[in-house]
């Protein structure tokens, strides 16, 4: 018998793998609205996950903002899940389903260390149309309801 996830352990996530590099456009009601510059990375293992890294510089002054790192996975079920840690103090796992290159994240847990920001909800969407890709967020931080916060376009500069 066939077992695809032997033969192909990402699955659909084997679109994501690669470089991509793009710029986005950040704004929250309790800051001023920003540019910036970002690059992920998506780096397969063989097995069904990939690792994930990402990094994003001021567009108009270069000085670096701000940086991510955990796993893009395929579970066993067929869900995704992605998991984060920020050198904030934040770490957010979230789980989601992949339907026409669209992978719709919901947080499962969110933690935070003692002195990290109170952030209390964050939403992502990561939209792939070939060598296109799109990122959209929302977060829920101290007294401010659920808002879009980030919104970026990459197209891939390397695939893997």
């Amino acid at each position: 018998m066939h077992d695809e996830r032997r033969t192909k352990p990402l699955g659909d996530l084997e679109q994501f793998a690669g470089a991509w590099r793009g710029e986005g456009h950040g704004h929250y009601p309790t800051i001023d609205d920003f540019n910036y510059r970002e690059e992920i990375d998506f780096t397969p293992t063989g097995r069904p996950f990939l690792i994930y890294r990402s990094r994003t510089w001021n567009a108009e002054t270069n000085q670096p903002m701000h940086t991510e790192c955990g796993y893009l996975r395929r579970t066993p079920t067929g869900t995704i899940e992605l998991l984060l840690s920020q050198p904030t103090g934040f770490t957010e796992i979230h789980s989601g389903l992949m339907h026409d290159g669209v992978l719709e994240f919901h947080p499962v847990r969110l933690g935070r260390s003692v002195e990290s920001k109170p952030v209390h909800e964050v939403r992502r969407t990561l939209v792939l149309k070939g060598d296109a890709l799109t990122f959209d967020m929302w977060m829920a931080h101290a007294d401010t309801p659920l808002t879009h916060h980030l919104h970026a376009e990459y197209t891939r500069t390397q695939a893997a």
